[in-house]
């Protein structure tokens, strides 16, 4: 099965949002793995639009570990297939109903 956020996307128009402690926010713009591989290893990675304190409210792009995002964030936006792939049954705004 092809992974289904293997394909780059937009700041603006992420997979998923998460947000954490302190103005920390996430969005996921790419995996490199499908969910079910995620879980089989920790340090899986995603392409990710960064933004904290530190960036002065300017969004960073970069990998991270999937599993530190899920770890200090809380997810508050996904598009329908994320949370399908990723089983998430909690109904959540898309991403681009947080503009």
């Amino acid at each position: 099965m092809p992974n289904p956020f293997g394909k780059s996307r937009t700041t603006n128009n992420p997979y998923a949002v998460f947000r954490g402690p302190n103005g920390w926010e996430w969005r996921v713009l790419k995996t490199y793995k499908t969910p079910a591989n995620e879980r089989k290893n920790d340090y899986s990675r995603w392409f990710v639009a960064a933004k904290s304190p530190h960036t002065w409210g300017e969004f960073e792009m970069g990998d991270t570990y999937a599993k530190e995002v899920v770890t200090y964030g809380r997810l508050v936006a996904a598009e329908p297939e994320w949370l399908e792939a990723y089983g998430i049954t909690t109904p959540l705004p898309t991403p681009a109903s947080l503009k």
